[in-house]
């Protein structure tokens, strides 16, 4: 039996959770027309593209580490036109792994629900290129996976209107989404909200249509108090029912939040509303949910809003190690292997977690998401 190097052996193990048609896919999507020169299957381009952007080598490096461990002989030029041709099979290849990611997802839900946090980052490339990104990205609570991503230019805005969503979803996201329409076609889709307001972009009503006054009406709260009030919102001729949960800040907190409202208005160039300053003192959250979600657990559900700014670190970490890219035919390809290896490293840690073979992998490890399983020998 032939003796497998480390790596060889890593990879073995990583090809369970790719799809058995990697080299038809390479075909269709245009990266792997037909074998010539060094590469002479789509496994070794894709191992080839992965020590390049998800293993965090420069080409050069990645090109030197291939004749290493006698994967390929290329140049990096020849590996840079490689990964500009592949594009769109990466992406696909990133698609697929969602889809496998989410069949366990049904097994994990709190209360029954699927949560989604819904959050965008902005890509900045190295070097004085002048090109920036951003990356629009759901996280799945409590498996912390990918569920949906879009990459678009700065000019990209943060709404809802972006997630597709089915019915029962609870999605979680911050005041840069608390935004009327989006509001509104999240609850038109059977789905429930947990946003931050964004007291200057969500006006509030009370039940007979007179304007909110949130200052006044969140005044007698106590340091770490929680109450909530029944809220509505109108859109496109609608009303709409909320829950707005208050708590309210520590001194410290307060100041904090103070002087950063301050800050931003000033790099805005324009005054901070003396509101603005009074509400500042105060976690306001709006949500769709029933009241069998008490105020404590909508709160504590919004804190866990955190989590996607970890992922969103993980990400940086794996794309912007090395390349500039200066249009999106270049930052997609670079995009994409970073979500792979993302997605491998969730779909391993799954696998392991759901039952402990003495290397950590059941042995039908690929079994979900549309993909045929392959029985693995024991020796």
């Amino acid at each position: 039996m032939q003796q497998l190097n480390a790596a060889d052996e890593s990879w073995e193990i990583l090809q369970q959770f790719l799809p058995d048609n990697l080299e038809e896919s390479a075909r269709e999507h245009g990266a792997f027309r037909r074998a010539r020169g060094e590469i002479q299957s789509a496994e070794v381009l894709l191992r080839l593209l992965l020590l390049h952007v998800a293993g965090g080598l420069s080409l050069e490096q990645a090109v030197v580490r291939a004749r290493e461990h006698k994967l390929v002989n290329i140049s990096a030029v020849g590996l840079f036109k490689r990964l500009r041709s592949s594009g769109p099979w990466l992406v696909w290849l990133t698609e697929q792994l969602v889809k496998t990611l989410s069949a366990d997802w049904d097994d994990a839900l709190w209360k029954g629900r699927p949560i989604r946090v819904l959050d965008a980052t902005d890509i900045e490339e190295p070097g004085p290129t002048g090109t920036d990104w951003r990356l629009h990205y759901s996280l799945r609570l409590p498996q912390l996976s990918c569920d949906f991503l879009e990459l678009t230019d700065v000019h990209g805005g943060e709404t809802l209107k972006r997630l597709p969503v089915d019915k029962g979803d609870i999605v979680l996201c911050d005041r840069g989404y608390s935004h009327r329409e989006g509001v509104a076609q999240v609850l038109g889709a059977g789905a429930d909200v947990v946003v931050r307001l964004n007291t200057g972009a969500f006006p509030l009503t009370d039940e007979a249509g007179r304007t909110l006054d949130l200052v006044k009406l969140v005044a007698n709260l106590k340091v770490n108090q929680l109450e909530e009030w029944p809220v509505w919102f109108e859109h496109a001729g609608e009303r709409h029912k909320l829950r707005l949960c208050v708590l309210r800040k520590s001194l410290a907190a307060t100041r904090l939040a103070q002087r950063k409202a301050e800050e931003s208005a000033r790099e805005k160039g324009h005054q901070v509303r003396p509101e603005t300053l009074r509400l500042a003192a105060f976690v306001l959250v709006l949500t769709s949910l029933p009241a069998t979600w008490g105020t404590a657990l909508v709160l504590e559900l919004y804190r866990a809003r955190w989590q996607v700014e970890l992922a969103f670190k993980r990400l940086k970490q794996l794309l912007t190690r090395r390349s500039r890219a200066q249009n999106h035919r270049s930052v997609q390809p670079r995009l994409a292997p970073s979500q792979d290896s993302d997605g491998l490293a969730h779909r391993t840690h799954d696998s392991c977690r759901a039952f402990f073979f003495p290397l950590g992998l059941p042995a039908a490890a690929k079994s979900a998401g549309g993909w045929s399983s392959k029985k693995s020998e024991i020796v």
